[in-house]
């Protein structure tokens, strides 16, 4: 309310004219300004450094963004939340100030005719591109390290709270930004509105860097984009499609899981519910014994994996059902026999398994079906009459036999006298 009642109110003589002319005019009849790439001259930094500094803020007001309220499926939502998140941590590291100020001129951009009609067709335009991309992150090669789980939970915070409204208002309806020791092709042609960090901040000039030009409809789906899959389950084909696969599966589809980001599960969380289901016990910081939720559906057991296996090269998750849980460790065979659902992988071998105790929970595919363990009684003593013919030995010796040194025959001298009795 506060920007459309600045919008449409009457300019006061301090309003610069040429911002005010730009305010109360139409929008133009040319389309909007082309998208340049990021190119920047070849300048040593600390020129870089003290040419942006030379160059004057803009005078012009710099009213702040109106809130963004992202309306899309949950599927959509949750696309937009990570593409916008990868944007953030890529584009301004582990910085919430700067993820935050990142993530308004991504929204800021979605609004605008110039730029695509989605989050993610904002953050990974030009990607297919060497050269060309509008964040240097999507085709710079950064994309191959994977984000803290720390960082990429804030990053993802501070996306949903954008995507819920939330506004960074000192860039206003900045669109462009660069870092102080880069000078862009394009930096001259726009107004340097604020300095967040490191980064400078930009607006067009004109009509199309005022508010009502932010005002493009958005598309409502989100598309996938592959390239962030290793750390984004959004992006691994839609929240609808099952989430772990089963059988034996490549190489690649067992590192996927082990990339990304690990969530730390101590001994001291023991009894604790993650994930929705209770913490038994942990073993190596790579096995996990856990309670299943009481009522759950079977197909559900597989989904435990995406967060205790998540950035393990090396996972297993072993489920009881509430009541038939073990009490202690090592497990007995009748606390093996009564596991319900069992999940391994090994990036090493590319192996990746889910299976069920089929005598419990019948499953369609035999191949899903874990080995059945029968808790085995030892057989009772057979007295020996029962076993006729038998020879029983109730005295063994052992005796060690030492090879004997010969004995050279004993030779007289005047020495040698044989003692003689009286």
């Amino acid at each position: 309310m506060a920007v459309a009642g600045w919008e449409s109110r009457p300019q006061s003589a301090n309003t610069p004219p040429r911002f005010a002319a730009a305010v109360q005019m139409k929008r133009p009849r040319t389309p909007a300004p082309a998208v340049e790439p990021l190119q920047v001259y070849a300048l040593p930094r600390d020129k870089a450094v003290a040419l942006n500094a030379a160059v004057p803020f803009s005078r012009d007001p710099n009213p702040a963004a109106r809130p963004f309220l992202f309306s899309g499926t949950p599927t959509d939502l949750a696309r937009a939340v990570d593409c916008l998140a990868a944007a953030e941590i890529f584009e301004a590291g582990d910085d919430a100030v700067g993820e935050q100020a990142v993530a308004q001129v991504v929204l800021n951009r979605v609004r605008h005719p110039a730029f695509p009609k989605t989050v993610c067709g904002v953050v990974f335009q030009g990607q297919e591109r060497r050269t060309g991309c509008q964040f240097t992150f999507s085709c710079d090669g950064a994309l191959a390290r994977t984000p803290g789980q720390a960082a990429w939970l804030r990053a993802q915070e501070i996306a949903q709270a954008a995507l819920a409204g939330k506004v960074y208002t000192p860039v206003g309806y900045a669109t462009h930004y660069h870092t102080n020791w880069v000078v862009p092709y394009w930096s001259d042609s726009l107004d340097k509105i604020v300095e967040v960090g490191t980064h400078i901040f930009f607006r067009w000039r004109g009509w199309w860097g005022t508010p009502p030009a932010f005002r493009q409809a958005t598309d409502k789906g989100e598309p996938i984009i592959g390239r962030i899959a290793r750390f984004s389950a959004a992006h691994q084909g839609g929240l609808d499609m099952p989430l772990m696969p089963q059988g034996p599966l490549t190489a690649e589809g067992a590192a996927a899981l082990a990339a990304r980001p690990q969530r730390s599960i101590e001994m001291q969380m023991l009894g604790k519910t993650i994930a929705g289901v209770k913490l038994i016990s942990v073993v190596g910081g790579k096995s996990f014994l856990v309670e299943l939720p009481k009522g759950s559906a079977p197909n559900s057991w597989p989904a435990t994996a995406q967060t205790f296996c998540a950035g393990r090269g090396q996972c297993r998750i072993m489920g009881w059902v509430s009541g038939s849980a073990p009490k202690e460790l090592p497990l007995s065979l009748a606390d093996m026999a009564a596991m319900r659902f069992s999940y391994i992988h090994d990036t090493g071998t590319g192996l990746q398994k889910a299976l069920w105790n089929c005598a419990q929970t019948p499953r369609a595919a035999k191949g899903e079906c874990m080995r059945q363990r029968v808790p085995i009684v030892a057989p009772a003593a057979t007295p020996d009459s029962v076993l006729p013919g038998v020879r029983r030995k109730d005295r063994f010796e052992t005796v060690k036999i030492a090879p004997v040194a010969p004995v050279a025959p004993p030779v007289a001298t005047p020495t040698m006298i044989p003692s003689v009795t009286p």
